[in-house]
């Protein structure tokens, strides 16, 4: 049905303006969808929605080592960092899968909050698809903070980082570095200073 707008010649079909609201009704309908999708797709798995668990604990050791120290039980998949005499603070880590474990005595040769990460030339032999590079943030294999290891002034390019990839933390699932939850790597960062001696067994 056709009317005259008020104060204008012109005519004008009302059930156009009604057809034109449900268009853009359907198409905001529409894009708060494809939101709520791609939100869901991130919550889902591949952007945390935490850091992942503390599993730290304060335990007794055996040894005595000086206060600093970090001990890497492979085997077993802790990580000690002593605080004082016998007593040490455990956490739950990922290690090396068969063929890239590996035993001795490094230093912590520098930390990086949110590091980027370059895949080491070997990695990059054997997985010829990995990037030169990949940035900070959630896609980042090193996690929330990066503890890296050297042996004197070399790089050994093992590291202590984090993982967003938590099913792996405890697990035998690495190339070699140590894999702890965002979380428990936060709270090693903290306690741990630069020059720090890892015995790794």
């Amino acid at each position: 049905m056709k009317e005259l707008l008020h104060g204008s010649s012109r005519s004008v079909d009302r059930s156009s303006i009604g057809h034109g609201r449900y268009t853009r009704a359907v198409l905001l309908l529409s894009a708060l969808t494809l939101t709520a999708a791609a939100t869901g797709a991130l919550a889902g798995g591949t952007v945390p929605r935490s850091l992942g668990p503390k599993t730290s604990t304060i335990i007794t050791i055996e040894n005595k080592y000086p206060t600093g120290t970090i001990v890497v039980g492979s085997q077993e998949r802790t990580l000690d960092l002593v605080i004082s005499g016998n007593r040490a603070i455990r956490y739950r880590i990922g290690v090396g899968r068969d063929g890239f474990r590996w035993s001795g005595v490094v230093k912590v040769g520098r930390k990086a909050e949110w590091p980027d990460w370059r895949p080491p030339a070997k990695m990059k032999a054997r997985a010829p698809e990995l990037p030169a590079l990949v940035p900070p943030g959630p896609f980042n294999p090193l996690g929330a903070r990066g503890i890296y290891l050297y042996r004197g002034s070399a790089d050994t390019l093992y590291r202590i980082h984090g993982t967003n990839e938590q099913s792996t933390v405890g697990q035998f699932a690495s190339s070699g570095c140590f894999r702890m939850s965002n979380a428990d790597i936060i709270d090693l960062y903290e306690r741990v200073t630069v020059g720090a001696t890892v015995i790794v067994k």
